[in-house]
């Protein structure tokens, strides 16, 4: 049974010049545990169609069922991991990974010991009393990361979360969010332009169309993760499929794949 489950799902914006259709019959079903990025061209509603899983968006047409209910609002059981942090300045790393927890309702001294095993877990132990001005972009991402966690929700939702880290401090954490995912067994929707990254992380890769957008290609993804970065990196399965994907994402960012 399908965790997330997108059917015949359909947006549109309205701007000055009139309405612009963002999304056009967009299907896709999410299984437990799985990991599904979203690729394809700027401006295809990639992002728009994370943030109506999460309930900050609601489609114009369609269904978007969470464990087979409809998704009307947010919920604790979706955590959402942004690009640009969207910490608290005036809190410190704890109360700010606190924070979610007591939007949940958990109690002062319990949601304090919870924060500070997520401290350890993203290896900020000792930045504790740290406010984000503080903390290089990685370790803002940390806390970010750590304060959607804390509360358990089941599933991850994530636009670009790297996307404004350098390459070496992107792919740390790109490792640091494989071993937190394996540890906590949790599903997870990506939005990403990253083509590596997309398949370096995900089970299955998902491309979508130009506007409006529509899912025209999926690729599994089956490579060995039992080695290091770099055998899987340069190996012949890792870039078989990365090319795949490339080349699905370059010909629906051409302007004659319209034709």
């Amino acid at each position: 049974m399908s965790q997330i489950s997108i059917a015949q799902v359909e947006k549109s914006y309205q701007t000055r010049h009139g309405s612009v259709l963002a999304l056009a019959d967009v299907n896709l079903s999410i299984a437990e545990g799985e990991f599904v990025s979203l690729v394809g061209p700027s401006g295809c509603g990639k992002s728009t169609l994370l943030y109506m899983v999460g309930g900050f968006l609601k489609p114009d047409s369609g269904r978007i069922e969470v464990d087979g209910k409809l998704v009307q609002k947010p919920g604790l059981d979706r955590g959402l991991v942004f690009q640009q942090y969207a910490l608290f300045p005036w809190l410190t790393v704890l109360q700010n990974i606190a924070y979610g927890l007591e939007a949940a309702g958990t109690p002062r001294k319990q949601r304090l010991a919870v924060a500070a095993e997520f401290v350890s877990m993203v290896g900020l132990k000792g930045f504790e009393h740290r406010y984000p001005r503080e903390l290089s972009g990685g370790m803002q991402q940390r806390v970010a990361l750590a304060r959607t966690l804390s509360y358990d929700p089941k599933i991850l939702l994530l636009d670009e979360p790297f996307g404004a880290l350098d390459s070496q401090t992107r792919e740390s954490m790109q490792d640091e969010l494989l071993r937190i995912c394996a540890s906590m067994r949790k599903t997870v929707l990506m939005v990403t332009h990253d083509v590596n990254e997309a398949v370096y992380l995900s089970k299955r890769v998902v491309v979508m169309s130009r506007r409006p957008g529509t899912i025209v290609d999926e690729f599994p993804v089956d490579i060995d993760r039992s080695q290091g970065r770099e055998e899987i990196m340069l190996s012949d399965s890792f870039n078989d499929i990365r090319n795949k994907v490339w080349l699905a994402v370059r010909h629906q960012a051409s302007p004659e794949s319209v034709l």
